[in-house]
């Protein structure tokens, strides 16, 4: 059985076959070209090097496709990485995605089951209507799509993880402060994120889509609800208005991409629970990639600050 990322050893030569997750075109200082490649199997991914690329290569390289590749393992600043010295086509038909991609920890049917309970804890009908019709629309999307395409929940299923995630979190906010309106929370949590599915390209190999680019999954939901208020017949209702307000204030600040910031006090608490959440994941990932009693690697997402791992 071929090596795995996660067991890549710094000063190895390794032959294994590996995903292009991602490819960026570089010219050293003396002009010639090189790629830098993302390398990845379903335990890790590893950033490599191919130095003076020639054309022909080039053009054979695709993200999204499988090749033989053999490696050298480097350590550069800290990290490890890969100097890619050969590599070769694969037919792609024979290639079993599944053993090169990144899955959510919790199964689907889990995750599925989380969403049908928060459902059936909206009391206020119209709220469970608006809910059901998102759900219904994107449908099996809901369960397949990561939450982000880099910095966490970056996985197939993440998606629905990180919501599931934020679920427990509401609920145990609802029973600490009572004031709190738990049809309004739970919904802004089940709806919060849907936009991603329309602002990412697939769950693999996850690019920005052009309206993602150019419009985020925030307006990109924010429409969606709107229409999908029109076809309830809820249009002009409070319950739209208020679930709409949570969408485009979820990420709390002008400065992070909501045109609002929260001005209800379930609006608020989504934004701190996406917070959490969010990172959370972020660390553990960090963590897991540390040894104890070390610090992990400057978190880019986390104000570049690091994290120590206790023994």
């Amino acid at each position: 059985m071929a090596k795995q990322v996660k067991d890549f050893n710094e000063g190895e030569r390794v032959d294994t076959d590996l995903l292009v997750s991602s490819l960026q075109r570089g010219t050293t200082n003396a002009g010639s070209p090189y790629l830098t490649l993302v390398l990845q199997d379903s335990s890790k991914a590893i950033e490599a090097k191919l130095w003076d690329v020639k054309p022909e290569l080039e053009k054979q390289l695709e993200v999204g496709k499988v090749y033989e590749f053999e490696l050298e393992v480097i350590k550069y600043k800290n990290n490890l990485q890969a100097k890619v010295l050969k590599v070769l086509p694969l037919p792609q038909a024979d290639i079993k995605m599944e053993d090169f991609v990144f899955r959510s920890p919790v199964s689907k049917d889990s995750l599925r089951s989380a969403f049908q309970e928060g459902i059936s804890m909206i009391d206020n009908e119209n709220i469970a209507r608006i809910v059901s019709a998102a759900l219904n629309y994107y449908a099996n999307d809901v369960y397949e799509y990561p939450a982000a395409a880099r910095i966490h929940h970056n996985f197939i299923g993440g998606l629905a993880t990180h919501t599931a995630g934020m679920l427990k979190v509401a609920l145990a906010l609802c029973n600490i402060y009572p004031s709190v309106n738990r049809d309004y929370l739970i919904a802004g949590v089940l709806l919060h994120d849907l936009g991603k599915i329309e602002e990412l390209t697939s769950p693999v190999v996850t690019e920005y889509t052009t309206a993602g680019k150019l419009l985020g999954h925030i307006s990109i939901m924010d429409a969606r609800l709107l229409q999908i208020g029109k076809d309830l017949g809820l249009e002009d209702s409070e319950e739209l208005l208020l679930l709409r307000h949570m969408i485009l204030s979820h990420h709390g600040q002008y400065e992070y991409g909501s045109p609002v910031r929260p001005e209800t006090l379930e609006a608020e608490l989504l934004n701190l629970i996406d917070n959490i959440d969010a990172r959370v994941n972020t660390i553990d990932k960090a963590l897991a990639e540390t040894k104890e009693g070390e610090f992990t690697q400057k978190i880019f997402a986390l104000d570049n600050r690091v994290f120590y791992k206790h023994k």
